[in-house]
């Protein structure tokens, strides 16, 4: 198993241009975050969990989560163990039956299932290492909730970072963000985010 470092999910982001997802970890105990692109439909439903609002019917992940407690199967953790091609890959850690089986998730599912479940949420270092980013000293001192810093290119890796983040700093409108006071305005939702490709 590789060496894993635990996260919380800190917010989960939407572009007021485009729409795109992203949900932002928290390394526990620092200010190292990891961005990942997720689709609306995961986004919505991590942050339907993490503002506990209450729905009707149980929505998917609902299900898994009633799935597994009815096969008598407990969630241990969920993963996220690779990064390839702007890709990450996610795992549920399950036991059942005294076995513990590995089953293998995109990051946003995973997710949402952690936040139903309160389960610990695992990153593998070397996606973190590679992936993760630490605001510059000016963002930390922004109000709580604001987008971590995208990363230095002068870093080790920091172009390949930069990557993950192109697309969606090219399509964000400043001026947009300070116009949308107005009951009319579409605010960025707070929640969760991963390349789905």
């Amino acid at each position: 198993m590789p060496r894993m470092v635990e996260v919380v999910i800190d917010s989960v982001r939407v572009s007021l241009t485009n729409q795109q997802r992203i949900v932002v970890l928290r390394e526990l105990n620092t200010e190292r975050y990891l961005p990942i692109w997720i689709g609306p439909y995961e986004a919505e439903a991590i942050t339907i969990a993490l503002q506990e609002i209450e729905v009707a019917r149980p929505q998917t992940h609902d299900l898994l989560k009633n799935i597994l407690k009815n096969l008598d199967a407990h969630l241990v953790r969920v993963e996220v163990l690779a990064l390839r091609e702007d890709v990450f890959y996610g795992n549920l850690v399950v036991e059942c039956n005294g076995e513990t089986i590995n089953i293998d998730s995109r990051p946003s599912d995973a997710l949402a299932l952690a936040v139903r479940t309160h389960v610990p949420i695992l990153i593998a270092r070397e996606v973190m290492d590679a992936a993760g980013v630490i605001p510059e000293d000016n963002m930390q001192a922004d109000e709580p909730g604001s987008a971590p810093a995208a990363p230095n290119p002068a870093e080790p890796g920091g172009e390949d970072r930069l990557s993950i983040f192109e697309d969606f700093l090219s399509n964000l409108n400043m001026d947009d963000l300070s116009k949308s006071t107005g009951d009319d305005a579409e605010e960025p939702d707070e929640g969760g985010t991963e390349p789905e490709k």
